[in-house]
């Protein structure tokens, strides 16, 4: 077989593996997609009191019932579509999206989402600055990581009961802060939020930095505050927990998506390589007989 047809053969066998993994993700997707029910069971129709209301949040209002807004679930399908779409491209980039959840029905499920794909997130307390000061931000990680080494150390058996109490105490305070970011080198490329009203610090840092962000808005928000809203219940446990997974699903298929590039790249590489090394090799062959034929 010569390399020509050899190229043609792998060409084509890329084609279809190309083929069979943009099928597999589709199919993975589709069998993952949120239905208007899923959301009806969840309670992310349910919004806040009429009197709590953000009048800009009216195009998502589906109607009143017993003085509570009640949300369009086809407008959050719509919303969450989208945001998914967007997230998974950001992820397929290979940048990170931060989580940020105080709030304590949200604390659990958004910690437990985030530390499963690898992401950065927030559930403790967002300290002013973490994205617009992001440098002290970095001190006070390396100062984390530094009592972590020293506590390793023979030294630190040695310190007085004290100052070992001390770090400790020290350590301990900077985990619960910290814990959820201690692996970010860089600023995220964007935010997921649950509850913008409480969260307006983030927001507005996101903001100044043109960082976008990803929301759980409620009735009682601004959607116009965040580049991509997705209307629901930011209060039940159930509700919070179906779209922060609906997201995290997204983003495992952005991150899916780039190993698998990266490996066919990888692969088309290593080909490439061989192709190359079989046409030297082809090369030699016929130089070295030809000089025999002329001997």
């Amino acid at each position: 077989m010569n390399v020509r047809s050899q190229e043609e053969e792998k060409r084509e066998e890329h084609s279809s593996s190309a083929s069979v993994n943009k099928n597999y993700f589709t199919n993975l997707y589709m069998s993952n997609k949120l239905e208007y029910k899923d959301l009806l069971d969840a309670g992310v129709h349910f919004g806040h009191l009429t009197r709590k209301w953000d009048p800009r949040m009216a195009p998502y209002i589906f109607m009143e019932r017993n003085g509570i807004h009640i949300i369009d679930l086809n407008k959050t399908l719509n919303c969450l579509e989208e945001a998914s779409s967007a997230i998974k491209n950001i992820v397929r980039s290979g940048r990170k999206v931060m989580f940020v959840a105080t709030k304590k029905q949200a604390q659990g499920i958004v910690a437990e989402e985030a530390a499963r794909l690898n992401m950065p997130y927030v559930t403790e307390r967002w300290l002013g600055g973490m994205l617009t000061n992001f440098a002290t931000i970095r001190k006070s990680l390396k100062k984390l990581q530094g009592i972590d080494k020293m506590m390793k150390e023979e030294s630190y058996k040695n310190l007085a009961k004290r100052e070992r109490l001390m770090k400790t105490r020290e350590k301990e305070k900077l985990e619960r802060v910290l814990g959820g970011i201690t692996d970010l080198t860089r600023l995220p490329a964007a935010l997921f939020i649950v509850d913008i009203k409480r969260e307006h610090i983030a927001v507005n840092e996101a903001k100044k930095l043109n960082i976008p962000v990803f929301a759980l808005v409620d009735t009682n928000s601004d959607p116009n505050k965040v580049d991509f809203p997705i209307p629901g219940n930011d209060d039940a446990y159930k509700s919070v927990e179906t779209i922060t997974k609906a997201i995290g699903r997204a983003i495992e298929e952005g991150l899916q998506e780039r190993k698998t590039e990266k490996e066919e790249r990888d692969r088309e590489k290593a080909e490439q390589e061989k192709i190359a090394a079989d046409k030297a090799e082809t090369k030699a062959a016929d130089k070295a007989e030809s000089k025999k034929e002329e001997a």
